[in-house]
This record gives C-alpha cells, structure tokens and sequence, in this order.
C-alpha cells in the first residue's frame, strides 16, 4: 500500500514543521498577543475591545484556541482552511484497550501540491515532482472527517466513513497549464504498518481511497454535452453526425469515472489527556479527466493533519 513514488523515506522530511510551517495561500503574519485574559489562556490572537470586534491572525490554533473564538473574529482570517495543531500536554501515548473506538474530527491540511510530470533526460524518461501554485480560494481543507479504529489481524485500522471528504481543487504548473483535481480521502482505507493497541509517535498508517469525478453528471461542457443530460455530440459539426466521429469520441461520450488514490500518515505529537493526535501526510491521486476525455496526472499532496480519538 505504499506509494509507487520513492517518498517513503524523504517525504516527511520534506514538509515544514508545524511551528514554522505556511499554507500555500496564505498564512497570516505572525499573531499579535493580547494584553488581556486571552494572553492567560494562551490564545495567540488579537482581540482589541477599543477597536470593535477583530479578527484573530491565521493559526496555527489548537482545538480549544479554535473554539474559544466567534464566527466574526475567525471570518476573513484563512484560520477557518487550517487544520488544529495538537495541544501540548502530558501523555504522550493513547492506549486503546477493550471496546470500540473511532476517529473524530479528522483534518487534513495540504501545504505543498505537486504534479508529477515526466522528463526526457540522458538516462532516459523520468519521472519528477514539479511544484505548483494553488488557484482555488481558501477551500480546499478536509475537516469533520469521522471512521471506525478498529484491529484487522492485530494492525491498527481507520475506516473512513463520513465528513467534508472531498474538496474541488485546482493548481497551476510553471507553464500556465491548470491542472483540477477532487482532493478526497473518501472510502479510506488505512491501516498501520505493524501490530499496534497505541497511538503514539512513529506510528505510520497507509492505505487506499476512492477518486470520484471531478465532474458530476449534470455538467455540460461549453458544446452543451454531458453524461445524463446535454447533446450527445456537437452540433456545430453537422458532418461528424452522418459519418465517423471516432476523433471526437471521448469528447461525444462522458463518462463518470472513480479513480484510485494512497495515502500515508505518520503521527509526531499525541495528547493522551485529550485524545488528540496528529502528524504529516503524503498523498498521491488522479487528477480531473474531464469526464474520461483527457489523460489524468498524478498530483502529489504533502502536509499536516490532526483527529481525536474516541471511545464508543
């Protein structure tokens, strides 16, 4: 179930930690501390009463720090795109014993998007990351994401069930090329390396999930065709109709494709007093195929995430 790429090694080392990192829209200058209760509470934001009500500075928060603060303060702020960051605290190992458990609030938050490109070199074609620039606005984190912890043959197992799983997304190449994909986890899938009964650092899950069309059925494309709905060719082109429209096939007939990504996970910070846990990610997926007309691309997510885990 690892990735095909080579990142198993490097790629957690490729992403910025936690107190430094900076999403890619994005994150706000350093947060302004305030002089008032919030400072006892360590809430690093700035909340001037003689001002009116303010936004707080983009995170990184932790839950508590999140839920202290009101729709206007975090409105306009990019906070609300961010994933928690795990409180510090004592207990640094979550000991799952008898009865069910599942994973609650789990987040993930990309900070570097890539697309893997293929290139022609000496030794031959290879296949290299090539970093984007992100177009969408400031939504494209998975957040509310719950599932079931079980054990499947002794390996610690999270099944992915429901939440804000996927989000249309879209990133551009140096060469101006946009490249849209659904950044999903939906149906995940993932399941430790080893026997394990504890969350605690090091830990490492990996596993699959579904890629559903970035397209849905009723789209139509600017020629008016779709999958469920629309023209089934182009009307401007009477000639194709009568005779043989095999170059403009997979333009004429959409389709609704469910593509295949993986994911690992590896946790680094663990609140055992509050069942938060919490590390980096590295994600690879198909991107949009335009409803089967065009080839995907491989895009490669790398980042942080965060959930809580639960007893039933």
């Amino acid at each position: 179930m690892a990735l095909s790429l080579s990142v198993q090694a490097t790629a957690y080392v490729q992403v910025q930690p936690l107190a430094a990192r900076v999403a890619p829209a994005q994150r706000a200058a350093a947060p302004q501390m305030a002089e008032d209760g919030w400072k006892a509470a360590g809430l690093a934001a700035a909340l001037t009463l003689a001002a009116g009500v303010e936004s707080a500075s983009a995170g990184p928060f932790t839950r508590s720090e999140i839920s202290s603060l009101t729709y206007e303060q975090i409105k306009g702020t990019g906070l609300a795109n961010t994933c928690p960051v795990v409180e510090a605290g004592s207990g640094s190992k979550i000991s799952l014993g008898g009865g069910k458990y599942k994973i609650d609030e789990f987040c993930l938050e990309p900070t570097t998007f890539q697309v893997l490109e293929e290139k022609l070199t000496k030794a031959g074609i290879v296949t290299e990351a090539v970093d984007t620039k992100v177009t969408t606005r400031q939504t494209y984190v998975l957040t509310g994401i719950e599932g079931d912890l079980t054990q499947d043959g002794g390996k610690l197992t999270f099944i992915e069930k429901d939440g804000i799983d996927y989000a249309p997304t879209t990133v551009q190449l140096p060469g101006g090329e946009r490249v849209p994909f659904l950044f999903t986890v939906k149906n995940l899938v993932a399941k430790s390396e080893g026997a394990a009964n504890s969350i605690e650092p090091g830990l490492k899950l990996a596993g699959n999930f579904k890629v559903p069309s970035y397209r849905t059925g009723l789209f139509l494309d600017p020629k008016g065709r779709g999958t469920t709905t629309g023209y089934d060719q182009a009307q401007a082109l009477p000639a194709l109709q009568a005779g043989d429209d095999s170059s403009l096939y997979k333009e004429n007939n959409k389709k609704f494709e469910v593509g295949q990504g993986s994911i690992e996970l590896k946790v680094t910070s663990v609140n055992s007093e509050l069942g938060e846990f919490g590390g980096v990610f590295v994600q690879k997926q198909p991107s949009d195929t335009d409803l089967g007309s065009k080839v995907p691309k491989e895009v490669l997510l790398k980042g942080n995430w965060f959930a809580t885990a639960v007893q039933q």
